[in-house]
């Protein structure tokens, strides 16, 4: 589907450019068959007021329409600027020199626009700074600059686990929120493999200019059964009672595993979830106390009673 996506706006730069361009042009432009192409202008027909009046006109848009901004990518931008210098200027047209700075300046007008948006959007989520820190730098605006032009970041990260400092090499795929934390989902190049980063536990970000492609990468099957954040090695069906007082408030949680719930008779609910991370939602399920209890597995339930003789001894 991203693959359509992203054909249906090459196809209206394409005719933007190239008033009355074929549909053999357009097919080979895109790098797919004719009947590919009549089935996307189809699409775009619908979405911009294309024509074409046969007898090898070819297709145009209707009108003043007309695609903004020119959305190059970083490579695209770099060979349409060293443009004049491998062409010969005295068999340049006329118009060619200001027609080209206007659009190197619509260009970067435009990436200056984006460069704001993302920096507004970076001041507007406020982070917290972790204890141990006096100052926490807010890494989420290249962060997200680099996700959206798919450009590798170079970094100092702090393992906390292991208590390492790293330097490594991330193509950074998404961010995702947890339990009031931004972490970083991508490629470690240190480590040849998908890895999770804590976004508080970055000493140091800095876009590079090599780019990346997430080839098949799938975010809901990379997280498929993981309660928040960390992945386990194995799935585990939990089984909880929920009393009446908080059962209503448990519907409310913004979950990122779907749960099967049945309401009991006493106002009570039974819930029922299979994840892939035991502590992760045992934590969870310990913040509602005594109001809910672990019905299954039996090995939760004796892992439980064994944390709760220890916190009754140290309290005592």
């Amino acid at each position: 589907m991203i693959d359509k996506v992203i054909r249906i706006f090459n196809i209206i730069n394409a005719i933007q450019a190239n008033p009355g361009i074929s549909a053999a042009d357009l097919a080979l432009k895109c790098d797919v068959n004719i009947r590919t192409i009549y089935r996307d202008l189809d699409t775009v027909s619908l979405i911009a007021p294309i024509v074409n009046e046969g007898r090898g006109t070819g297709y145009r848009f209707m009108g003043r329409f007309f695609l903004y901004p020119l959305n190059f990518s970083e490579q695209e931008a770099l060979v349409f600027s060293l443009l004049p210098s491998v062409l010969d200027r005295d068999k340049l047209p006329p118009g060619f020199e200001s027609a080209y700075d206007k659009v190197m300046a619509t260009h970067l007008k435009e990436k200056s626009r984006q460069n704001n948006i993302i920096e507004d959007i970076s001041n507007i989520i406020q982070m917290g700074t972790p204890a141990y820190r006096k100052e926490s730098p807010n890494y989420l605006q290249p962060i997200i600059q680099a996700i959206l032009e798919q450009r590798t970041i170079h970094t100092v990260y702090h393992t906390q686990s292991r208590n390492k400092t790293t330097e490594r090499q991330i193509d950074p795929y998404y961010l995702v929120p947890r339990d009031q934390k931004f972490y970083l989902i991508g490629y470690c190049h240190l480590k040849q493999d998908i890895r999770t980063f804590r976004i508080s536990r970055f000493q140091k970000v800095e876009i590079a200019s090599e780019t990346f492609d997430k080839g098949g990468f799938n975010i809901k099957k990379y997280l498929k059964n993981t309660w928040s954040i960390e992945s386990g090695d194995r799935n585990i069906t939990f089984k909880v009672r929920f009393n009446a007082e908080v059962a209503r408030y448990i519907k409310e949680e913004e979950l990122f595993v779907h749960p099967r719930m049945k309401d009991n008779k006493d106002g009570s609910m039974t819930f029922e979830v299979t994840v892939n991370n035991e502590k992760e939602f045992m934590r969870w399920v310990l913040q509602y106390g005594p109001a809910a209890e672990i019905l299954e597995p039996k090995s939760a339930r004796e892992q439980l009673k064994n944390q709760l003789a220890e916190w009754n001894n140290m309290y005592q």
